[in-house]
């Protein structure tokens, strides 16, 4: 009798899960290979959700609540993640290179995807203000459920490859993380950011992602995978470094194309600084010049000198022959403060230097501050404001005008705080005036009004007045350019000095302005108190409140 064939044992099949890994390498060797992964994708992780932030803070503005809101979201959706990957641990190299190759797309071209909307679809459908901040939470959570999805599935890999005890792998496992997040927070600002900008270095990010993902997967652990799930796996990775690659190689293009759609066909200048970004637009066969700081309309050669003829030309009405111009880089409240006879020196502190080089330097934004750079009584420092005040004062000036970004710009809340005030006062002299643009009235009544009551909180007796705004098209404070039908109307103003109040008027020996009539001055100066708002707190640097 012929006993049957017993059957054949099956062909090899991966380990199971808390089995040990078949690795090419020795044990000690691939548990460092585990762990420089981590440490490489904990720095790309990191470098998204910065990215994230600092997009959306120059998209939306207001960077205190974007970072809240990336933040608060990530780490949310890295527990869901953490959650999720528990069903993924009987596959977690497969799982884990998926998880990288998704990583990878979906971060990479985050930057890419957030600032062509903003650029193509202008409002998206009448909510540009809630539009991105819809688009912001998508990326958002779905960048932290794939960061949260990854610890899990790399714990058990690295369990793989040797048991030890759990408190001791998840030591080793954070320490990577921890010391990965440190070099990708360092290397946004500091290296990705100057050499690479926001969108190029997004996508090489996304690269540096996928290939880490898929070299550890496909040459350390490819013995736990199937061949269809190794095809897979290659297949996948090569086509997200294939997009990132191809989007990679066309983002000037592309950069250049959002860049017209945003600012329109005559960008001439445009250029990323340590501080921010500067484009020029226009200024070439007639067109007037316009300048934007971080997408926000600065100066518009249109109207300009309707800004700057009422920022200056109040504080002008008395003793003038020092003055301190705070911001003002471009030039052209230095113009207007030199219109003025008796005028001795000039001090302008800027922030960026670019802005100051570009005042001294471009044809049509030089002309426009009539060279003011070239002359002998302009002195220019570049500094931060606020830091440059708390210096002894070694001089006290009769005049100081305060030409900065909105109070609304988080960035600059705290050159509008009690403390900022202060620091002003002690250069003032004793009979000197200070003049600050507090942004619109109508519109924004209580950040307006709370920059008075801070100015009196300092010490300071104030005159507050506005004089009407852009009609164009463009909203009227030079730090919003949403371009909106809604946008502010006015320019809003407050007049302080140290003393008694300050009388709001213009020099009877002063230049001839184009717009700026004492009648008009004071009479809207009337029309601002109505829509005064009582009882409102002082805004200082532990607690502001714009």
């Amino acid at each position: 009798m012929i006993e049957p064939h017993a059957p054949a044992p099956p062909a090899a099949a991966p380990a199971p899960w808390g089995g040990p890994a078949r690795l090419p390498v020795r044990p000690s060797t691939g548990r460092f290979l585990v762990l420089a992964c981590v440490f490489v994708c904990a720095a790309c992780g990191l470098v998204y959700e910065l990215e994230l932030v600092a997009l959306a803070s120059y998209l939306i503005g207001d960077s205190v609540t974007q970072a809240s809101v990336v933040l608060s979201l990530m780490v949310f959706a890295m527990g869901l993640g953490s959650l999720v990957a528990k069903r993924l641990r009987w596959h977690a190299a497969a799982g884990f290179g998926a998880i990288e190759t998704v990583l990878a797309l979906v971060g990479g071209c985050s930057a890419p995807v957030l600032y062509g909307v903003f650029a193509w679809t202008g409002d998206w459908g009448g909510l540009w203000g809630e539009g991105p901040r819809v688009l912001l939470v998508a990326f958002s959570l779905a960048i932290g459920l794939l960061i949260g999805a990854e610890v899990p599935l790399l714990m058990e890999l690295i369990q793989r490859i040797r048991r030890q005890d759990a408190g001791g792998a998840v030591a080793d496992l954070f320490a990577a993380d921890y010391v990965g997040a440190l070099v990708g927070g360092l290397a946004f600002p500091f290296l990705l950011l100057p050499l690479l900008g926001q969108l190029t270095g997004a996508l090489i990010i996304g690269a540096v992602n996928a290939l880490a993902g898929g070299a550890l997967v496909l040459g350390l652990f490819r013995g736990d995978l199937t061949r269809r799930a190794r095809l897979l796996l290659l297949a996948g990775n090569l086509a997200a470094l294939g997009i990132l690659a191809a989007a990679a190689a066309h983002v000037d293009d592309f950069e250049r194309a959002a860049r017209h759609a945003v600012y329109g066909a005559d960008v001439r200048v445009a250029v990323q600084t340590d501080v921010q970004e500067v484009v020029l637009t226009g200024g070439t066969d007639g067109d007037p010049v316009d300048l934007y700081l971080d997408g926000r309309l600065r100066v518009s050669g249109r109207d300009e000198h309707r800004y700057h003829e009422a920022l200056v030309h109040p504080a002008m009405n008395g003793p003038h022959e020092r003055v301190l111009i705070l911001g003002g880089g471009d030039g052209l409240a230095a113009r207007e403060v030199l219109r003025h006879p008796g005028v001795r020196r000039v001090d302008i502190v800027e922030l960026d230097a670019e802005v100051v080089r570009l005042a001294r330097e471009d044809p049509a934004l030089s002309r426009l501050n009539s060279h003011v750079h070239a002359d002998p009584r302009v002195r220019v420092t570049t500094a931060d404001a606020f830091r440059h005040l708390r210096r002894p004062p070694s001089l006290r000036y009769d005049v100081v005008v305060s030409d900065l970004p909105d109070p609304g710009i988080t960035a600059s809340t705290k050159l509008y705080s009690q403390e900022f005030y202060g620091l002003v006062r002690r250069v003032l002299a004793d009979d000197g005036r200070l003049v600050v643009h507090a942004g619109p009235v109508v519109s924004r009544p209580e950040v307006f009004w709370t920059v008075e009551a801070t100015l009196r909180a300092a010490g300071l007796r104030t005159a507050p007045y506005c004089v009407a705004g852009r009609d164009h098209g463009f909203p009227a404070g030079p730090d919003r350019s949403s371009g909106r039908a809604d946008a502010p109307s006015d320019w809003g103003f407050v007049l302080a000095a140290r003393g008694s109040a300050p009388v709001l008027g213009l020099s009877s020996g002063g230049p001839r302005l184009r717009t700026l009539t004492e009648a008009r001055l004071r009479e809207d100066a009337k029309a601002a108190q109505v829509s005064r708002v009582r009882g409102l707190p002082t805004s200082t640097l532990v607690h502001p409140r714009y």
